[in-house]
């Protein structure tokens, strides 16, 4: 279960910074894509970090 809230977190804080580009450059469909794509790697590196904190 910790491992999904990781993810959620990722992708909170992509979608936020997407979307504070997106507007900065009105531009916000892609930016939201984009943003949401980098919050996915930003959640998978958080939980693949918290598992390996638990394995030692």
């Amino acid at each position: 279960m910790d491992d999904k809230k990781q993810m959620a977190k990722g992708m909170v804080i992509g979608l936020v910074f997407g979307c504070a580009i997106g507007v900065a450059l009105d531009n916000l469909g892609v930016w939201i894509a984009i943003g949401l794509a980098f919050g996915a790697g930003i959640g998978r590196r958080l939980s693949k970090n918290k598992i390996e904190e638990e394995d030692n």
